[in-house]
């Protein structure tokens, strides 16, 4: 099986969603898409390491701690491993079994999957000694250029349902029209819905519903 490893701050996550959900709200929905994620991880045949900031424990998937920031702690996890390793972010809900066997099946040394906007949503590693991340801004070209700075080869993968990271109130949209897991449940028990306003899609929330 191939190690998967999955960045989680539990605490206070989502942040820009803080206009329609409240900070225990968007733990619940931070955790409902980290079992959609851990869910398709093994479906595909990957066993979830959850790279967490604090000590937590997610049913089908063991947790590392590491008081960190993101890129010294996945650089030191990095360090210790000598087998091919998946980095994959978890607020991607829409990913399917199929998009993650796209990624971890690569002849390439490496296979990316920028997020929208030019961040980084995936990373596969053969060879985890020979590379690092750097997260945050730019990641994607960073990614490709510390990849060419050490010889590795690099294919870039185009997924509708892996580069979408769910950040903005936008976002969330997508997760009612392409996502059947906990992460719509939850989103729904919380009487958030599609709207239509000006032909505009957005949501909409019933503030007279509560999470289940």
């Amino acid at each position: 099986m191939v190690n998967a490893v999955i960045p989680f701050r539990p605490k206070n996550p989502k942040t820009r969603l803080s206009c329609i959900l409240s900070q225990k709200e968007r733990e619940g929905f931070a955790l409902a898409m980290l079992d959609d994620v851990i869910s398709v991880l093994s479906e595909a045949g990957c066993e979830a390491t959850l790279l967490s900031t604090c000590d937590f424990n997610v049913n089908g998937a063991k947790t590392v701690v590491k008081e960190l920031g993101l890129n010294e702690a996945l650089n030191e996890y990095l360090s210790s491993l000598y087998e091919p390793v998946l980095i994959i972010m978890s607020d991607i809900p829409l990913l399917s079994e199929e998009s993650v066997k796209r990624v971890i099946s690569t002849e390439k040394d490496l296979s990316v999957v920028p997020g929208i906007g030019g961040g980084t949503n995936v990373i596969f590693i053969k060879d985890p000694q020979r590379f690092s991340v750097d997260f945050y801004g730019a990641s994607f070209l960073d990614h490709l250029n510390i990849a060419e700075k050490n010889g590795l080869s690099v294919e870039v993968i185009d997924s509708f349902r892996l580069s979408t990271d769910i950040d903005e109130r936008e976002d969330l949209v997508e997760v009612f029209f392409h996502s059947e897991g906990k992460s719509k449940k939850y989103l729904e028990n919380l009487g958030i819905s599609v709207s239509v306003e000006k032909g505009r899609v957005g949501v909409h929330r019933n503030p007279h519903k509560e999470a289940f």
